[in-house]
């Protein structure tokens, strides 16, 4: 018997399309209507900026961790962070899936980047900054073969696998 979706205790985990560069976009997702995440700095080993993209308004926001603005983030184009989270974005989700969830039209060949309809919206950083933190946190914990409570919606199997 195979169960639907809507009938699991488990969620399906879906592997990423492509290899990732963790070290220069340790967090990226699709979530509360945008694609947010964390950049880290190219200049400050210390400094990491959040960094998102409204879904369907394209709103754009990038500040450090500490809630300074990111001084590329100028206009109407998105700054270097924010380019990092949506190319790092198409390897984890694929291009579709990341063009379909913010509402960027563009064909095969042209860069999401340049389907946007940029502008400026400050978004909630320290939301997306403490989740990554909670994130790395289970990082630290010690292997054990015990589940662990905060992640009881992850499934025991790979995604796939009945």
């Amino acid at each position: 018997m195979v169960l639907s979706v809507e009938t699991r205790s488990t969620a399906v985990v879906i592997a990423p399309v492509q290899p990732r560069r963790l070290a220069k976009v340790p967090f990226v997702e699709l979530a509360d209507g945008r694609l947010q995440g964390v950049v880290s700095s190219g200049s400050d080993i210390e400094r990491v900026y959040v960094s998102s993209i409204g879904a369907g308004s394209h709103g754009l926001s990038c500040s450090t961790n500490n809630n300074r603005p990111c001084g590329g983030l100028r206009g109407n184009y998105p700054c270097k962070h924010l380019v990092a989270l949506l190319d790092e974005a198409e390897l984890q989700y694929g291009r579709d899936r990341v063009a379909r969830y913010l509402r960027i039209e563009a064909d095969e060949q042209t860069p999401l980047v340049r389907g946007l309809k940029a502008h400026h919206e400050p978004s909630p950083a320290a939301t997306v900054f403490s989740g990554f933190l909670r994130h790395l946190a289970y990082l630290e914990l010690p292997g054990s073969d015990e589940p662990i409570p905060e992640l009881h919606w992850f499934p025991s199997v790979a995604a796939g696998e009945r």
